[in-house]
């Protein structure tokens, strides 16, 4: 199994940048391909935002974040970082981080084996 911890949501104001943390932990950790961010807001569903090797080498990114927000894998502390910049009213949300076994970099939740409890961000306009 593997757990998945984010951290690092809050209210901002728009424009204003911040990072979120997923510390991931577990004795199958080593088996993980990918990890993710999704984003959920009220009344809609979870929806891809950014996804990562756990080499750190390959990268994609949904369209509305991509050129805003960049994703990065430190394997030495297990922790994937979602730097979101020029936030936007838009991308206020529940963000969950995700990790699968597959080992291509996947937009399809389905194929998501292990999810956070979620981080919230809220962005004021």
């Amino acid at each position: 199994q593997v757990q998945l911890v984010e951290s690092g949501g809050r209210l901002v104001n728009s424009g204003d940048s911040l990072r979120l943390s997923c510390a991931a932990s577990g004795r199958t950790l080593r088996t993980i391909g990918v990890l993710a961010w999704f984003r959920q807001a009220p009344g809609k569903g979870r929806d891809f935002v950014a996804a990562v090797s756990r080499s750190g080498g390959d990268t994609a990114y949904s369209d509305s974040v991509q050129g805003r927000f960049s994703i990065s894998m430190n394997n030495a502390k297990n922790t994937t970082y979602l730097q979101m910049n020029n936030l936007k009213p838009e991308d206020t949300a529940t963000y969950f981080c995700a990790a699968t076994p597959v080992k291509v970099l996947t937009r399809y939740f389905a194929r998501y084996s292990f999810w956070g409890q979620g981080t919230q961000v809220t962005v004021s306009s």
